[in-house]
């Protein structure tokens, strides 16, 4: 089968594939007299196991972890586990990360009246100002001179 069959057999990009292989985590493909990738039955199954791999959010370099793993079979199913526990620990992290992140932006929206008037919290946070540096500054004197500098 040639890159585009394999693709839609596999739900990744021919470019995914393309990558996949330039950096070595599939082997080259064989090759056509002219030059075309040719792939089988083996490769949809290793790059099946790639993108789910990915799809649990391994990192490349992990993924080639697990396809090593994977192909020995006098590996113990521990070293798997501990891949798989770390990437746990990984999403646990992430998982803290944007609940802070969520949190900060409520407290900025709570803080905005999200109405017509110029003044928004939001942006004047984001600057690292407070409301009293706004009000100082003169709100649509700094949106104005801002927007003509722009031009």
């Amino acid at each position: 089968m040639n890159i585009s069959q394999l693709a839609r057999e596999t739900g990744l990009t021919a470019k995914t594939i393309r990558y996949y292989e330039s950096i070595g985590l599939i082997e080259a493909a064989a090759r056509t007299e002219a030059g075309y990738r040719v792939y089988g039955a083996r490769d949809i199954t290793i790059l099946r196991f790639i993108a789910r791999s990915r799809s649990l959010g391994f990192s490349v370099e992990d993924v080639g972890h697990l396809l090593t793993l994977w192909q020995d079979r006098s590996r113990t199913s521990a070293e798997v586990k501990a891949l798989a526990e770390q990437q746990v620990a990984e999403i646990d992290r992430k998982m803290t990360e944007l609940t802070a992140m969520r949190q900060a932006l409520t407290d900025l929206m709570r803080n905005c009246h999200g109405d017509d008037r110029p003044d928004c919290p939001i942006l004047d946070r984001l600057a690292g100002e407070s409301g009293a540096d706004r009000a100082e500054e003169g709100c649509c004197e700094h949106h104005s001179s801002f927007r003509e500098s722009r031009v």
